[in-house]
């Protein structure tokens, strides 16, 4: 075939994506997308599509409401502009609008083009980001879509700035044509983001584990302003990380192209973010420290992904739904346990000490077990509110401070509390390592009809099923998924803890009045966010909006002469509050509280002795499993 020199490469890469798809081109040809930018330096972007073979009657085509990696609901369409609808013939069509997010044309032909610009100026994984250095478009937020076409493959093509050197860099399948890529159905496409600027890669392979096992390639992009030096660091933590996930599942997921791409935007401008692909990840900072140790753990966290979430996937994600939010019961699986792993990694890799890595730990243990939000919903009925609370934007007041707390979070802990139960009852021969395998090998690794798709998503009952058949105790795995993850009850984590030599305590013995969010406003200092249930300064009535005026016949010019006014309180004490409430001067009396905040650390650093089982069981835990 590729001897064939009248074959354009067009036709060349239609033939591949059929081949890709596993299915016939005979019935249908791929969407044609071409990306230009006419006014980059007005951060826009223009697309021109072309959906061939039309079926009769209205034809719907619809910017997306939601994003893979993200919960919420997004108007994408916002920033959209100046679309037209004409045929192949140049007439124009008309499309009526039904709603916001859709266009439906009633007449037209086998073909129909759609012409429109897009804005955007938002460096981060979730949007579009056009300016006069680069483009880094996340898909969903840019690319109109005809409903009936999930299956129908897709042509990508770039048009580059005059005089740039940008270069194209995406999971998306190449094609002999370098600046043309092509997709097998929506889900992938929807999946690949892309990054086009004049980006440094680095580009290097891991062999398998397994004898006779696949090499897998990755490459690192980063349009970054630091050195190479600086890129070198980082790729060489980096591969300690891939090394190190690698061992958890004993290989690598297949990935498709070829390669597993880390798109970095290490920019001034850039914001803060790290979002999961298929076969990629995109991840931005306003820093330019890629060096740096701790700049690696978003990678380790996304990384973890192209196994958890992206191939073990719940099947309340499966397929993803662009028209509206998706919900998910299984976020503390899919994200929490993610975020468990991103840190042990960085643990095992040593490239996160332990000191700090235990205050981390300490530090989302106390965030779950002492918050009130607990006590009302269990870790599924917190991963059903992301569609309200991941990246939420809402302007009503909420008392999330009281009734939610993040599934990352909860997760996270309950990763750890799985993982070091399962170490104990076993004398650490089965390991949450082995619950991860099992899922991959149950769930992840069966694959799907057509990349992008997933073709056993599991939910909570195979959890379950999945956790007896690695405990080999059946009624061991329904009574931690029914108490901890479907119910509110909290696990025990001093006695885990002392198994690995390690003492769970309060920080401090000082007085505090609970965690408060103050802000110095005009001359009074007020509280800008709900007091917490149960805490000394909840049940002294200070709330919302009140402007707090002495502690302890204490005068407050900043949120820091809070703790001030407590330096010589401990817990039990009580204390005098002022406060004003809408134009009413209140006192109340607080009795203080012992600080929210615990320390985990090792036994013999605490005038203790750390004995050879603990010493055996933290190692297990924590060393590298290379």
């Amino acid at each position: 075939m590729r001897s064939a020199v009248l074959l354009s490469a067009s036709v060349l890469a239609i033939i591949a994506l059929g081949t890709i798809a596993g299915g016939s081109l005979a019935a249908q040809t791929p969407t044609d997308y071409t990306l230009s930018f006419p006014d980059a330096v007005h951060h826009v972007m223009q697309v021109d599509a072309t959906f061939y073979d039309v079926p009769p009657g209205p034809f719907y085509v619809q910017m997306s409401r939601s994003s893979p990696g993200r919960y919420a609901a997004f108007e994408f369409v916002a920033d959209l502009f100046k679309e037209t609808f004409t045929d192949d013939l140049g007439k124009t069509l008309i499309a009526t609008r039904p709603n916001v997010r859709s266009w439906v044309i009633a007449n037209h032909g086998r073909t129909i083009h759609a012409s429109y610009s897009v804005f955007g100026d938002q460096g981060d994984g979730t949007f579009l980001a056009v300016d006069v250095t680069h483009a880094r478009i996340n898909i969903p937020a840019t690319f109109l879509w005809a409903r009936g076409f999930d299956s129908r493959g897709v042509q990508v093509n770039f048009v580059l700035p005059a005089g740039s050197k940008w270069k194209v860099a995406t999971q998306l399948y190449t094609t002999q044509r370098a600046l043309s890529f092509t997709a097998p159905n929506l889900q992938y496409l929807m999946d690949s983001p892309i990054e086009l600027s004049d980006f440094s890669e680095r580009t290097f392979s891991i062999p398998a584990l397994q004898r006779g096992g696949k090499t897998e390639t990755f490459r690192v992009v980063a349009h970054h302003q630091g050195t190479n030096a600086d890129l070198d660091g980082y790729v060489a933590n980096l591969q300690k990380i891939i090394r190190e996930e690698q061992a958890i599942f004993g290989e690598f997921p297949e990935y498709e192209p070829g390669s597993y791409t880390f798109l970095l935007d290490y920019l001034p401008w850039s914001s803060g973010d790290g979002m999961e692909h298929r076969n990629s990840t995109m991840i931005s900072s306003s820093g330019t420290q890629l060096s740096q140790k701790w700049a690696v753990y978003s990678a380790s966290h996304e990384f973890f992904h192209s196994w958890n979430t992206e191939r073990i996937r719940p099947a309340s994600l499966e397929p993803f739904s662009f028209e509206d939010v998706d919900m998910s019961g299984e976020m503390w699986l899919a994200e929490g346990f993610t975020n468990y792993y991103a840190r042990l990694v960085e643990l095992r890799t040593g490239l996160l000490g332990l000191d700090r890595g235990l205050a981390q730990i300490g530090g989302q243990i106390a965030s779950v077990t002492l918050s009130p939000g607990t006590r009302y919903r269990s870790a599924v009925q917190m991963s059903r509110l992301a569609p309200v609370t991941d990246l939420a934007t809402l302007g009503e007041p909420t008392d999330w401070n009281n009734t939610f707390v993040s599934y990352y979070t909860m997760g996270d802990v309950i990763a750890l509390g799985l993982d070091l139960t399962l170490r104990a009852r076993s004398d650490s021969r089965v390991t949450l390592d082995d619950f991860m395998r099992a899922m991959w090998r149950h769930y992840g690794k069966p694959g799907g009809s057509s990349p992008g798709l997933v073709a056993k998503p599991y939910t909570m009952a195979d959890v379950r099923t999945c956790l007896a058949e690695v405990s080999g105790d059946k009624a061991f795995a329904d009574d931690f998924v029914s108490r901890y993850i479907e119910g509110t009850e909290q696990i025990d984590f001093t006695g885990l803890l002392l198994h690995a030599g390690l003492v769970y305590e309060s920080k401090s013995k000082d007085g505090t009045l609970g965690f408060l969010q103050l802000e110095k406003k005009g001359e009074t200092l007020r509280v800008v966010g709900p007091t917490i249930v149960g805490s000394p300064a909840y049940r002294a009535g200070l709330d919302l909006d009140d402007e707090l005026e002495t502690v302890d016949g204490k005068t407050l010019a900043s949120p820091d002469d809070v703790e001030k006014a407590l330096s010589s309180h401990k817990a039990g004490d009580t204390v005098e509050l002022v406060y004003k409430r809408r134009g009413q001067e209140i006192k109340a009396t607080a009795e203080l509280a012992l600080p929210l905040l615990l320390d985990i650390v090792p036994i013999e650093s605490n005038g203790g002795s750390l004995s050879k089982e603990q010493r055996s069981f933290r190692d297990a835990w924590l060393q590298s499993k290379r």
